[in-house]
This record gives C-alpha cells, sequence and structure tokens, in this order.
C-alpha cells in the first residue's frame, strides 16, 4: 500500500510544481548601459522574481548603440517589451498624442507616484497620459581622470581658453594622450554649451517651430568644434573609427588612462570609471566655466532616463510592480544604487542617504549638485536631443575630420538638413 502511495504523491507535487510554474506571467525589460548597470539591474530583477515567484523576468540589455532602432523596430511590430528603458527625447517620436506608451496612471494602484513630485512628472506626461516614470534628473560635467592629469603636469582647466591649452599640453608630451574624450553626443552639447554661453539664446524657438540661429552663428557652432579638435583637446571622429565602433568608456585607450576625461552625464560617470584599470582608476569632478559675460552656462538639464511600459503590453500590472519595485522597493532600491543617478524617488532619496550612498563627494552626486549651483535658466528642446539631428551633427563633423567639409560648408550643410528635420518633428 506504502509502495503505491509514495509514487502517487510525488506525482502529486511534481504536478502542483509543473502547475505553478505553467502559471507564472513572464514580462520583458530592456535597458541599455554599461557592465555595472547591467549587472545592477540583474540583481534587482533576481529579489523581485523572489518576491514575486508567479512572475518571470527576461532581461534584454545592451549598450547604447543600436538601442533606438531596435526598439523602433519593436515598436513597429507591436513586439515592444513590457518595461522599457527609455529616453525623454524619444516622446516626440513615439508618443506625440500621449498614446505610444501605456498611461502608467491607469496603474496608480500599484505605483507609488506619491513619491515623486507633481514637477517631475509633468516633464514625462503627455495629454495627461504618464508615458513614463522618471529615475532622475542629470547635466553633463567634466569629469577628470586625477592620475593622468598629475603624470602630464597640468591643472584642471578654469576657462575655455585654459581647456584648449590643456590640449596642446597634452600634446606636446604624448600625441597619443587627450585631455578628454568626446563621442559625437557629448561633443554636441559641449559646442551648445559654448552657443549658450555666447549668445544667451536657445537653439530653438519651439513657438516657431525654427532654430534661431543666423548663417555666421551656424559657423561659430562649427568652428568651436573645429578649434577644440585642432587643439587636441579631444580625439577627432577620425581617430575614433580607428579604434572601432565599440563605446567610447570601452576603447583601450580609455581603458588604460591614456584619455584624460569626459564631458559626460553625472549618471553615467560611475560607468566610465568602473571601466578605468589602475592605477588610472578614480575620477574627479572638475570645474565647469563659463564666458567672460556669459549669463547663462548652456547646460542640457533633462530626466535622465524613464521607465515605461509598452502599449501593446499584456500584462500592465505586472509590468507597473517590476517598476515600482526597481524604483519605490527597500531591496528593489538598495540592488539599483546610483546606477541610473541620483533618484528622484524620495524614498529611494532617503534610503540611499541613509545607506551613506548619497554623499557630497560621490561624483555622480557632486556633479549634479554643481551643476545645479550653475545659472541655467535658458532651456534645451528636447527637438534638439532629436535622434537624427544628433545622427545630421556625426555625419557633419566627420566630414570635417576627414577633410571633406570647411567650416563654412558644415554650417550650410546643418542648417539646411536640420531644419528640415525640425520641421517634419514638430508638423
Amino acid at each position: 500500500m506504502h509502495k503505491l502511495i509514495a509514487p502517487v504523491a510525488g506525482s502529486l507535487m511534481l504536478a502542483c510544481s509543473c502547475l505553478s510554474a505553467a502559471q507564472a506571467t513572464e514580462i520583458r525589460i530592456s535597458w541599455w548601459g554599461g557592465n555595472s548597470r547591467h549587472q545592477a539591474t540583474l540583481n534587482a530583477i533576481k529579489l523581485f522574481e523572489e518576491k514575486y515567484p508567479d512572475i518571470k523576468v527576461k532581461a534584454e540589455y545592451a549598450g547604447w548603440e543600436g538601442y533606438l532602432s531596435r526598439l523602433t523596430v519593436q515598436i513597429a511590430g507591436g513586439n515592444e517589451p513590457d518595461v522599457i528603458q527609455t529616453n525623454w527625447n524619444w516622446l516626440p517620436l513615439f508618443s506625440r498624442d500621449g498614446k505610444g506608451f501605456y498611461d502608467l496612471y491607469q496603474q496608480k494602484a500599484v505605483l507609488d507616484l506619491q513619491q515623486y513630485d507633481p514637477q517631475s512628472l509633468s516633464t514625462t506626461t503627455v495629454n495627461g497620459k504618464l508615458n513614463g516614470l522618471p529615475v532622475a534628473v542629470t547635466a553633463r560635467s567634466f569629469y577628470y581622470n586625477s592620475k593622468l592629469w598629475q603624470e602630464m603636469g597640468v591643472s584642471y582647466p578654469q576657462s575655455w581658453d585654459e581647456l584648449m591649452a590643456a590640449g596642446r599640453a597634452f600634446k606636446a608630451k604624448d600625441e597619443e594622450k587627450y585631455p578628454l574624450v568626446l563621442d559625437y553626443m557629448e561633443s554636441l552639447t559641449l559646442v551648445q554649451s559654448w552657443m549658450v554661453q555666447k549668445y544667451n539664446i536657445p537653439a530653438i524657438d519651439e513657438s516657431k517651430g525654427k532654430f534661431t540661429y543666423t548663417p555666421q552663428q551656424w559657423q561659430d557652432f562649427f568652428q568651436i568644434y573645429k578649434d577644440l579638435v585642432d587643439n587636441h583637446v579631444f580625439p577627432s571622429m577620425r581617430v575614433l573609427a580607428s579604434y572601432g565602433k565599440s563605446n567610447t568608456w570601452e576603447m583601450k585607450p580609455w581603458i588604460q588612462g591614456k584619455w584624460g576625461g569626459v564631458y559626460m552625464w553625472n549618471t553615467n560617470a560611475v560607468m566610465y570609471e568602473n571601466n578605468l584599470t589602475a592605477p588610472y582608476n578614480k575620477l574627479e569632478l572638475g570645474p565647469f566655466f563659463m564666458l567672460p559675460g556669459a549669463k547663462d552656462a548652456g547646460l542640457f538639464f533633462k530626466p535622465t532616463m524613464m521607465f515605461s511600459i509598452g502599449k501593446t503590453t499584456r500584462h500592465p500590472q505586472e509590468a507597473a510592480k517590476l517598476i515600482n519595485f526597481l524604483m519605490n522597493d527597500p531591496q528593489g532600491v538598495k540592488a539599483m544604487g546610483l546606477e541610473r543617478g541620483t533618484p528622484l524617488s524620495k524614498a529611494a532619496w532617503d534610503q540611499l542617504k541613509a545607506d551613506g550612498l548619497i554623499q557630497e563627494d560621490n561624483i555622480t552626486v557632486a556633479g549634479i549638485n554643481s551643476s545645479l549651483a550653475l545659472p541655467h535658466d535658458i532651456p534645451t528642446s528636447p527637438y534638439f536631443d532629436n535622434p537624427q539631428l544628433v545622427e545630421l551633427w556625426r555625419n557633419t563633423i566627420e566630414n570635417i575630420d576627414h577633410g571633406k567639409f570647411t567650416v563654412q560648408e558644415a554650417a550650410e550643410h546643418f542648417s539646411r538638413g536640420a531644419s528640415r528635420i525640425l520641421t517634419k518633428a514638430m508638423r
């Protein structure tokens, strides 16, 4: 009798186990970032699955390059992930009417939106629909490899002229070493800061749907880029191309400490620091400088990123639970740390501060605090961050760096193309 019961009991247990596994809901989450962000998010997902054993999470992650293209294809095919790490400037691309993503206000019972001030939520709300939960606010700052600068015998620049001089000093000692490394997105925002400081106007007048620059100002726009490259402040696009198509933080000269710093979002500074090898494995926040008489620093403030829910999701409640866990739950907050910046969530801020992660000397925290202390009344339009516009900038500076465009030709080419892109985007 007992011999008959034991197998039956075992079969029942196995059946229950299989039934439980079959009942588990699977959702997908996608994000971009570096290795440290990947590991932190994977650890948080593991903790989430332990807390919610009825939900399984499939992670889809990669670097920045190609992420938007892949997401665009997924959205067009109605196959986007349930939870998506999204960029603020993608709202005009995917959700002009607010219907491109699931309305997070529909999950108020799951999402603890009380942890966010109304102003921060308004930046990601389109036509009354909350298209994404903003993770943090960010701006770019200078972060320097202290060991390399000491070896080069150069002090951190306190002005644009000193930045140019630093480039010449690095070149005089070693042509392979540069004060900074900037990819095309960083160089665009650095040039834009200089333009705002010089002319005290935004690049785009959204009320008129036009760029504000004159032909001469467009030439200034590209002349300052060329001056920075010619003075050896950072490698040209031609030089960067010689290291392949990898991200700058993955290139050998960065890892080995031959490039002296970045002009980077405060949220990404740790990612760059984590890829450095000893003894060049320490980044320091450098001073931000302004042109004499400038009234505004020309900083680009924006939500670092958002967590959105795909509009085609079949599991909005489970997706909302995952977002809330990553952003507000003590376990998720601890696992994520500062990998996506200093959090806007009040609960997350208080927890990380109590845990000692939010400190004044932390480069992520120090960077955003330094930026907030600078005059930044002239906002940057999200249309300035349009991917097509950024790609046009990349193409144009590549032509400058390869000697195919003069500054004047670059200015004319870019201004024509940029105007067409803006008109189409705002139509």
